[in-house]
């Protein structure tokens, strides 16, 4: 938009008097000065033409401006209509918010400008299946999905002016379901429990109806945003077992639970035994049996004899 106004008035051989009139007051008489904004100036005053500025025009500046001059014959005007343009400005936006799943929301955003801005709302992470044409956007009973930047235009012939809101949707936790993990005697195992929540979820292990503390029994609980881990480094006999996680944080609870169980690894006695052996659970107690039996048959003749 350009800043400065040039008004020109063409004069003549033979003018007596001639002023620049705005709504009925004079900015200039000839070369005396009459207004008192400071932005207003002489350019050119001389037989052919009769030239002021305003700089830095405004929406104040708008409206009719008359050249009046006159002549030994008869006076004469000569007008022009300063019709203003202003890029849209956005002066009253709501405040970045946070607030619990279920509330209802509206943002306001309100804009300045000349032609007056049409003003528009969209989610600028959502599909585009929330947005409006209206410097109020009500949200009714929002939901974690309609969290995030909100963003508002306003727009007319000029430009475009952008801002935005950020809203942040509090909601309790909800606990993945806990994997069962198998270690053996003397290894390392970790139980993982991932919570989403906002605000992010505290942790708290259980070992059945034992609270878990952090270094306890060589075992340690590591939380790293909606992740926890506890590790233990040297799984013992009294470590199997069940275990429950707990994600807590001001809007409510949620847990879920997990097996530790003993995997055992093949030794080399099983090994040689062969898989009738391993099917059978009792390892020896099946060769001792099969020994039995053949004595047995060995030495039936013999007892025949008495």
């Amino acid at each position: 938009m350009p800043r400065t106004w040039n008004g020109k008035c063409a004069q003549g051989d033979v003018v007596t008097h001639t002023a620049w009139l705005n709504r009925s007051s004079i900015l200039y008489a000839g070369e005396d000065k009459w207004s008192v904004d400071p932005r207003v100036s002489l350019v050119t005053l001389n037989q052919e033409e009769f030239t002021i500025k305003i700089e830095d025009v405004d929406m104040t500046d708008e409206g009719q401006y008359v050249c009046a001059v006159q002549t030994s014959s008869r006076p004469r005007t000569t007008s022009v209509h300063i019709l203003v343009q202003v890029p849209p400005k956005i002066i009253n936006l709501s405040k970045d918010i946070v607030v619990n799943e279920g509330s209802n929301i509206t943002l306001l955003c309100q804009a300045s400008g000349k032609p007056e801005p049409s003003i528009s709302w969209k989610l600028i992470s959502s599909s585009g299946d929330l947005a409006s044409d209206d410097e109020y956007l009500e949200i009714p009973s929002i939901s974690r999905r309609r969290a995030g930047t909100y963003e508002c235009t306003a727009v007319n012939d000029i430009d475009t002016d952008v801002q935005t809101v950020d809203i942040t949707v509090n909601y309790a936790p909800t606990v993945s379901e806990g994997r069962d993990v198998g270690v053996t005697l003397g290894q390392r195992g970790v139980l993982e429990c991932e919570a989403d929540a906002v605000p992010e979820a505290d942790f708290e292990w259980y070992k059945d109806d034992r609270r878990i503390l952090n270094g306890f029994d060589g075992m340690e609980i590591v939380n790293t945003g909606s992740l926890s881990k506890l590790t233990f480094f040297n799984v013992s006999d009294g470590d199997y077992g069940n275990y429950t996680c707990v994600a807590i944080n001001k809007l409510g609870s949620s847990n879920t639970s997990f097996l530790l169980y003993v995997v055992i690894e093949p030794t080399s006695s099983t090994l040689l035994q062969g898989p009738r052996a391993v099917q059978d659970g009792s390892g020896g107690a099946m060769g001792v049996h099969s020994h039995t039996c053949l004595l047995f048959i060995v030495f039936l003749p013999f007892l025949l004899r008495f």
